[in-house]
């Protein structure tokens, strides 16, 4: 289970990271309320990666560096 969670996130990033760039926007003019379309594009790409790099710190920090299977990290 761990490690399909693993490969979970690792796609999750390279399809944020693709994504990080609208190549299909490229020439377009249009404009929506003023401010082109591609700014729009990326303005709602950095909401999408803060919610995706808040569940990421919420849920899987450490995930394929800790080995002990413990995140809390006490060692009692």
């Amino acid at each position: 289970m761990r490690r399909l969670e693993v490969w979970g996130w690792l796609v999750v990033g390279v399809v944020l990271s693709a994504l990080a760039i609208p190549w299909f926007l490229w020439g377009d003019a249009m404009t929506v309320v003023g401010v082109p379309l591609w700014l729009w594009w990326h303005v709602g790409w950095m909401g999408l990666a803060s919610v995706v790099f808040w569940l990421f710190a919420q849920r899987a920090w450490g995930i394929g560096i800790e080995t002990t299977g413990d995140s809390r990290g006490d060692r009692s």
